[in-house]
């Protein structure tokens, strides 16, 4: 089974709250189920797998939009929802984290499998 992880900052969590609060209370039609999901996802500080660190890591993309009130645009409300910055930053960094680790244990199993043979030899 995939690791999964809820290690994101408590203001990743507050920022999805945010947002989804702001909708309850005024309605929004802005973004689509994949980021509201998200964002319930982060405040309920639920675990995320490495393919949903992805996905938030590439939002990063939106940053140009982050500064529009939440009652001019979708800019705001939706950066907040997938996690806001602190959100965003952690999953690039947590990505890298997990991607570095999966190259080491990948270079560790070549290395077993080199040791095996090796050894049948002698």
């Amino acid at each position: 089974m995939a690791e999964t992880y809820n290690d994101y900052p408590q203001s990743a969590t507050n920022n999805a709250k945010r947002a989804l609060k702001y909708k309850e209370e005024n309605g929004s039609s802005c973004g689509t189920n994949v980021g509201w999901t998200r964002a319930n996802q982060l405040a309920k500080r639920e675990k995320l797998s490495r393919s949903t660190i992805a996905r938030m890591a590439s939002f990063k993309r939106h940053q140009q939009h982050k500064d529009v009130p939440y009652d001019e645009g979708c800019g705001g409300i939706m950066w907040d929802a997938w996690g806001g910055t602190s959100g965003i930053e952690w999953a690039i960094k947590k990505l890298e984290q997990i991607d570095g680790l999966d190259a080491l244990l990948d270079e560790l199993v070549e290395k077993m499998k080199a040791l095996q043979k090796l050894k049948k030899k002698i």
